[in-house]
């Protein structure tokens, strides 16, 4: 038996095992040309257009990306531009709407004056008026409250009512000359 080894070791050794035959290397490489070929010629062109048109589309959507971008950021531009004219204008509507404010109580505030002024004037006229009314009430009624009185004093009737009134007016203007100096 160990006869037999050493003989096949000695065989095995004329022949590698770990290196193939020549016909299995030559059809082999055969193989291998003829796939590498169609792979050269047929999936190669293939898988170069697909990345090509990958490329493309990711920069077509990059593209796009940065249109929308652009748009959005000239969108938000537009907003603050809308937004800051929309406060100008407020402001300038409390503004005037302040100035309107102030004329509306200038001019209710004039007019009250007005009006408090044409009453006043209303109510001293009135009031002369009835002072006169009175005044004359008041001196018809003392002259003749004077001329009885004088008429018992004197025990005759006074009868000259011209001469009476004149009598009663100057008594009167002497009362009015002495209340107005005592002032």
């Amino acid at each position: 038996m160990l006869n037999a080894l050493v003989t096949l070791a000695a065989q095995e050794a004329e022949h590698n095992p770990l290196i193939p035959a020549m016909y299995d290397i030559v059809w082999s490489a055969v193989c291998f040309v003829i796939i590498l070929v169609v792979a050269w010629k047929v999936a190669l062109p293939n898988i170069a257009k697909m990345l090509d048109e990958r490329s493309a589309a990711i920069e077509g959507n990059i593209a796009k990306a940065d249109e929308a971008q652009k748009q959005a950021e000239a969108a938000l531009e537009e907003y603050t531009r809308q937004l800051a004219e929309a406060r100008t204008e407020a402001g300038e509507i409390r503004e005037a709407a302040r100035e309107d404010s102030k004329k509306i109580v200038a001019e209710a505030k004039e007019t009250a004056t007005v009006e408090a002024a044409r009453v006043t004037a209303t109510a001293q006229a009135q009031i002369e008026a009835e002072r006169q009314t009175t005044l004359v009430a008041l001196r018809s009624e003392v002259g003749t409250l004077a001329i009885d009185l004088a008429g018992g004093v004197v025990g005759e009737t006074l009868s000259d009512d011209a001469r009476a009134t004149a009598v009663v007016d100057r008594f009167l203007a002497d009362l009015e000359s002495a209340d107005k100096a005592a002032r």
